[in-house]
């Protein structure tokens, strides 16, 4: 079924309050009432106007309708979202109401009409009840947490109800445990933190998506650790053993001779630890030849000799 804009076929804001909707409803109404209307499609419009009218004048009706959210647009595709109530009540009209013939939509119904042998509204006693709307944040967290697994406590602003039935945001304090082992872009699953359900329905849930906070010694891909591993040009030369620094302190490294900048060396199951079925990450140390900026006289004089004995020419 096609979604339907009700604030659009009013021509009125989101933010509307109930005096502009009456007085646009009461304009557009005139224009296309089908006993006074010349316009070809009168008809249909004006049984659009009484659908959105009837659902964004009523608070309650107008609070579910709001909760699926501002991103649809007029005409996609629509499915009730998972957990939808599908029932109204308070109304006040029965299956035979129509305006012409048709009666209302199916995208009105689907949302709002009880399925009781076909018949309509409830009266009191009936109850909208609905699912909340499960939300989405983000969360930044240091790699020695994702690494070990940490327990922290966040300020997020969440959707909850306000006294007039519509939506609004409000900043909360939760305690977020993460888990050992988790990556980069994971969700984190927070139950009944999301925006709270209709008529006494059920919360929704939160998703938390994790983004790992710069590090000053490594960078991450998956669950591989990558560290530029700066080294003297002797070390490179000669070869030798230093330390590298890992998310579970520094360890010894052979750096083998002739090693060159860009290198690669590889220390295994040193990234991120495993988590359920997922393997533990590597470390790779990227080889950084550097050279000094500044050299006492003597240390001038054994460079000079250097090039003086040998035979290397890296530009041949």
């Amino acid at each position: 079924m096609e979604y339907k804009d009700y604030y659009k076929i009013l021509g009125v804001e989101r933010s509307a309050d109930a005096d502009a909707i009456k007085a646009s409803y009461r304009k557009m109404a005139r224009k296309y009432h089908p006993d006074v209307s010349k316009e070809k499609d009168a008809e249909d419009r004006f049984k659009d106007l009484q659908e959105a009218y009837e659902v964004l004048k009523d608070p309650e009706k107008r609070a579910a309708y709001d909760q699926l959210g501002s991103n649809w647009r007029a005409g996609q595709d629509f499915r009730p979202p998972p957990g939808w109530g599908g029932q109204a009540g308070g109304g006040g009209f029965g299956g035979g109401a129509d305006f012409g013939g048709g009666g209302f939509s199916d995208f009105f119904e689907s949302l709002f009409r009880q399925q009781h042998g076909g018949g309509g509204f409830q009266g009191a006693g009936g109850g909208f009840r609905s699912q909340g709307e499960d939300s989405e944040a983000s969360i930044r967290i240091s790699l020695e947490d994702a690494a070990q697994g940490a327990q922290r406590d966040i300020n997020l602003e969440v959707p909850t109800l306000g006294p007039d039935g519509r939506m609004r945001r409000e900043a909360r304090r939760l305690t977020v445990k993460i888990p050992k082992g988790i990556r980069e872009g994971q969700r984190l699953r927070m139950a009944g933190q999301g925006a709270p359900g209709m008529g006494g329905g059920p919360h929704g849930d939160l998703y938390l998506q994790v983004h790992f906070q710069a590090h000053p010694q490594f960078r991450v891909e998956g669950a591989d650790l990558y560290h530029d591993l700066q080294i003297a040009p002797w070390e490179a030369v000669l070869g030798a053993s230093v330390e590298v620094p890992t998310l579970d302190g520094p360890v010894r490294m052979k750096i083998p001779a002739g090693s060159t900048s860009g290198q690669k060396l590889r220390l295994s199951q040193k990234g991120l630890p495993g988590a359920g079925n997922k393997p533990a990450g590597d470390l790779y140390a990227i080889i950084q030849v550097v050279v000094p900026k500044k050299i006492s006289e003597a240390e001038q004089v054994l460079w000079k000799q250097l090039a003086e004995i040998s035979d290397f020419h890296p530009r041949r």
